[in-house]
């Protein structure tokens, strides 16, 4: 199973350009729409645009990482990075960002897909987002008794990518943390 090279930097703007884009503020509607632009943007360019991991839970696909980061803001987490509440604040279950997100780490079409996104699932209340985000992916980890993490080729399978191409990403992702070690 391939996992995506996480950018701290990428994910942490590409979190803040979702939730100064969207109206109702929730974690959970911000968590769905970046997995829905990771995922577009992975079958389109075989890169996803945070490289978190989601992981497999109850309302959903969450980004790993990305809710570590949410947690540290909140102070539940064991983690310390107080540069982070510079970001953004936690008030509940709403996230409110402090600032926009810096578009220089943010390439065009991470923000054509983080658009796309955000104009088509902003509006879903969160049964809906939650219903939506339930898809084959989210279902092989959630029935894994083993791992909740939502895999690469999974999503890929649900975006309707050939074998061929999932081969081509997985390679690509294998061969990319080959080079930064």
């Amino acid at each position: 199973m391939a996992t995506p090279i996480f950018d701290f930097n990428r994910a942490l703007n590409a979190l803040l350009y979702v939730a100064n884009r969207v109206e109702k503020r929730d974690i959970h509607k911000i968590f769905k729409i970046l997995y829905f632009a990771d995922m577009l943007h992975l079958s389109q360019y075989g890169r996803a645009i945070t490289g978190d991991r989601y992981i497999a839970m109850k309302y959903g696909p969450v980004p790993s990482s990305i809710y570590d980061m949410v947690k540290i803001v909140r102070g539940d987490s064991w983690y310390v990075m107080d540069d982070l509440k510079a970001f953004f604040a936690v008030n509940g279950k709403f996230l409110e960002p402090l600032r926009d997100a810096d578009i220089s780490y943010l390439s065009d079409t991470d923000i054509s897909e983080l658009d796309s996104s955000i104009d088509k699932y902003s509006a879903f209340d969160f049964g809906e987002m939650t219903r939506l985000s339930h898809g084959s992916a989210w279902q092989n980890a959630w029935d894994n008794p083993i791992v909740d993490e939502i895999s690469v080729e999974d999503i890929l399978r649900e975006c309707d990518a050939d074998e061929a191409y999932i081969n081509f990403v997985v390679e690509s992702i294998t061969a990319q943390k080959e080079l930064s070690r």
